[in-house]
């Protein structure tokens, strides 16, 4: 049995998780999710408890219990709580605004880039002397906060010989020497 897939999901208080058909739908205090499982799978709740169970043995349903159960973890958990991510901007003249849900990026370019966040995301910028801007990004879904967080890095990806770009907070970036290190 999959250990992560027979692990029972606990619903903190505020939190409610409804299984129709093959559309799972989570509501909390934070909004609400829904995610479509397959067929194969069941979802049950009793006593404040989520169980996420298979049908039968084979290698596909194995991969989908685990799969499923941690995608409704993380609704559950985003829901009641949300999620947080930092992107810190390294180089100089690097800048990050935002004014509502617009975020106004400065990274090295000709023009500066303008990128609409989606509405369940929250910006916030932060700018302080001698220390590298970052752009704090909240959302109680963790699909699309990672996608916004992917998309806003590609931008400007660090580069691995002065470690350039956008990262996240506390990533660490494998550098290399340059051509001086090579020839002796």
């Amino acid at each position: 049995m999959s250990r992560i897939g027979k692990l029972p999901i606990v619903l903190p208080a505020g939190v409610s998780i409804s299984a129709e058909g093959n559309v799972v739908t989570v509501k909390g205090p934070k909004g609400e999710l829904s995610q479509t499982i397959d067929p194969s799978i069941s979802v049950t709740v009793e006593d404040g408890q989520v169980h996420v169970l298979r049908s039968s043995d084979e290698k596909q349903e194995r991969a989908f219990h685990g799969l499923y159960r941690a995608l409704i973890h993380n609704m559950v958990v985003g829901v009641s709580e949300g999620y947080k991510k930092e992107l810190e901007l390294v180089g100089v003249g690097y800048r990050a605004s935002n004014k509502g849900n617009i975020l106004e990026l400065s990274l090295g370019y000709t023009h500066p880039i303008f990128f609409e966040l989606p509405k369940e995301v929250k910006v916030e910028t932060k700018s302080e002397r001698n220390k590298n801007p970052l752009i704090i990004l909240e959302s109680f879904d963790k699909q699309l906060l990672g996608q916004v967080c992917a998309k806003i890095r590609s931008f400007r990806k660090p580069e691995p010989y002065k470690g350039k770009g956008v990262k996240f907070v506390g990533e660490v970036i494998r550098r290399k020497s340059g051509k001086s290190a090579g020839a002796k």
